[in-house]
């Protein structure tokens, strides 16, 4: 009788049922069985703040197909012959029998289960901030079903009135969303100085100061010092510096751990990082092991080093790759992350792919160049919406290392441009001329994307000399300031303004009145206009007329992260 291979997955939330089907697909004789602690399958858990924000009603959406039918394990024996075996927990891994423990959570059955090839998927546990509290209730964080149902009790109850989110990641500001959609008074909770941060300053800024025009409270560099209760119950959290706000509610979100114990106790190397240590087969330090998922630590395509990378569309792409290898040879392989990553925030995203300058920097790139760009995503007769990119490249080769955009426009299209554009080792020249689809309701002609590889061409060969926003805001604090030119409207100009002791010169009377001018044509000047086009154009129009220092600051006042007299 032919032995059938028996391909057992570890863990049923995300890249283990992705690994199975995968397996079975390639191998339809071979057993396939996950075992899983939860007593759902294939948990769609990017979806949960939007269930708990009410943009849908039925949970059973999060565990659904495509075309509605739910993946409990009938689904998976029906449909894939996939023994699928849920509330069953592995305890322990025998690599030289080949076998796992488990116990059934309902029944307390144990038992063993042999082994051909081992797929270990077990996710990642939430981090808990280490401070006295934590086991009150009313904390909770926002990782499993579990959380997702006792967050959506609270949404429609309408009994909390004040919450705090503690961490200002995607988590965090996802889950923000929700909970003020409910109603309840918000306060966004960050250790950093900054929230998401993937994105460089000056763009998280921007998040934050929309966050706060929804109306959540937003704290930035300081921590929670420990959980405040009363008979048992969650009455507040006191911070870092003392103070004390009131809520019935926290939900932590500031970071995840992976879940590694199972592996670790079984004698598979653990890397650096804390993951689980995997080839580009996905293959662990056992050839009969692999892993996928938020338990295991990847590498960075960009910079070589190893990381943590636990988002849900790589945990698909790692189960996929993980299911073939183990199912027949090892003939696929995952070639690491660039950390791609978007976010809701209320009616503004904010996304990010490679490398931010700030992490440039810091994994070596001494020599980096960035743009910002602020344009909409389409003509304004087609209501356009603002986008805000910084582009990150290396000065030298031109050859692109990251970007960010922020705004209501459509940011999953220009981070999904950035990132394919970065994956393929792109130039900056290899995007300037870059043939995409354009038509008025998608895009503007000169696409975004495009528009902000222009910019950098320009500055790269000199032609244009950009200055941050940030350094704009400490010239103005400086004792040396330089003449500040607004090349708007008058209209424009009394319908919103900086107020930082600019001068208004509309770019259409620019040439006729270079009279009121510096009569110093050393003397620094910055450009700027609402998104800083006509700004570059006043700064042609002054070099060409002899000043030397001129400047534009780069994404106009759309892109200014700090407070405005208008």
């Amino acid at each position: 009788m032919t032995h059938k291979k028996r391909i057992v997955v570890i863990g049923g939330s995300a890249a283990g049922p992705k690994a199975a089907a995968k397996a079975r697909r390639l191998d339809n004789d071979a057993e396939v069985i996950i075992l899983q602690k939860d007593s759902d399958l294939s948990m769609a858990s990017c979806g949960y703040p939007y269930y708990v924000g009410g943009y849908f009603d039925d949970r059973n959406m999060l565990l659904c197909t495509p075309t509605g039918v739910t993946r409990d394990p009938q689904f998976y024996l029906n449909a894939k012959a996939i023994e699928a075996r849920t509330n069953t927990e592995v305890t322990s891994i025998d690599r030289k029998s080949h076998t796992v423990s488990y116990n059934n959570l309902l029944t307390g059955e144990t038992g063993t289960m042999e082994y051909d090839k081992l797929v270990i998927a077990t996710g990642a546990t939430p981090r808990m901030p280490p401070i006295p509290g934590t086991g009150l209730k009313g904390i909770t964080t926002l990782q499993s079903m579990k959380d997702a149902d006792f967050l959506r009790r609270v949404r429609d109850e309408k009994i909390i009135k004040k919450a705090a989110v503690i961490g200002g990641g995607l988590i965090g500001i996802e889950t923000c969303e929700a909970l003020q959609l409910a109603g309840i008074e918000i306060t966004v909770i960050e250790l950093l100085p900054q929230l998401l941060t993937f994105l460089d300053w000056e763009l998280a800024k921007l998040v934050e100061n929309h966050v706060r025009a929804k109306s959540a409270n937003v704290i930035t560099g300081n921590g929670i010092a420990e959980f405040l209760g009363e008979d048992g119950h969650l009455t507040g959290v006191k911070l870092a510096n003392g103070t004390e706000l009131p809520c019935e509610l926290a939900v932590v979100a500031i970071g995840v751990i992976p879940n590694v114990r199972l592996a670790k106790d079984a004698g598979i190397a653990i890397g650096a990082t804390g993951g689980i240590e995997v080839n580009e087969y996905m293959q662990t330090s056992d050839p009969d092991v692999y892993a996928v998922g938020d338990c295991v630590e990847t590498t960075h395509r960009i910079t070589g080093k190893k990381v943590l990378a636990p988002y849900g569309d790589l945990a698909n792409l790692q189960g996929r790759v993980a299911g073939e290898n183990a199912a027949s040879k090892n003939n696929v392989t995952f070639p690491g992350t660039i950390q791609t990553g978007i976010c809701k925030v209320f009616d503004f995203s904010a996304g990010s792919t490679g490398l931010s300058a700030s992490s440039a920097q810091k994994n070596g790139y001494e020599d980096i160049i960035t743009v910002i760009n602020a344009s909409p995503d389409k003509p304004g007769f087609m209501e356009g919406l603002l986008l805000v990119t910084k582009m990150v490249a290396d000065r030298r080769t031109g050859k692109i290392l990251g970007a960010q955009c922020v705004g209501p426009g459509n940011v999953s299209k220009q981070i999904a441009q950035w990132a394919m554009a970065i994956q393929g080792g792109f130039i900056v020249e290899d995007i300037v001329n870059s043939d995409l689809p354009y038509a008025p309701p998608f895009s503007l002609a000169i696409d975004h994307f495009i528009a902000t590889a222009h910019i950098m061409q320009n500055k790269i060969k000199g032609r244009f000399k950009g200055i941050s926003v940030m350094e704009v805001h400490e010239k103005v604090k400086s004792n040396d300031k330089p003449f500040i030119l607004d090349v708007r409207g008058p209209d424009e100009f009394e319908e919103m303004r900086l107020g930082i002791g600019e001068t208004l010169i509309p770019l259409g009377a620019l040439r006729k009145r270079l009279n009121e001018m510096p009569e110093d044509k050393n003397r620094e000047i910055i450009c700027y206009c609402k998104i800083s086009l006509r700004g570059y154009e006043a700064a042609l129009v002054l070099e060409a007329n002899g000043w030397k220092n001129v400047k534009v600051m780069e994404g106009g006042i759309m892109a200014w992260p700090y407070t405005r007299e208008k």
